[in-house]
């Protein structure tokens, strides 16, 4: 699957942090979140593995027990369950990986 980019299709389930799937195979979901400052993602945990990396902005991410202050470059690796939530400090572009694939995630029809 190849996908163009495209400022179509983020849908708003929290407000400030808008959501959108950019591919997805059968094992893997990449999605990109445009995040506004200070909107939070509140403590939530899922059945899904969830790798992400910041491209631009500040966030702070509770993992579990861990504490970590985000800048552009950072990566992050959160294991099926662990609880989690950030607090958006600047407007931020975070793009991330679950596996298994998040159906909740998927495009309309796909």
């Amino acid at each position: 699957m190849f996908t163009k980019r495209s400022k179509e299709g983020y849908l708003s389930r929290i407000p400030g942090i808008d959501q959108k799937t950019l591919v997805h195979g059968d094992k893997t979901l990449l999605a990109e979140f445009q995040m506004t400052k200070g909107a939070v993602l509140p403590k939530h945990s899922h059945p899904y593995e969830q790798t992400g990396y910041l491209i631009s902005g500040h966030i702070v991410l509770a993992a579990g027990t861990d504490v970590y202050d985000c800048r552009p470059g950072d990566s992050w690796c959160i294991p099926m369950n662990v609880e989690h939530s950030a607090d958006i400090m600047e407007d931020s572009v975070v793009v991330e990986i679950f596996s298994p694939v998040r159906e909740d995630y998927l495009p309309a029809g796909k």
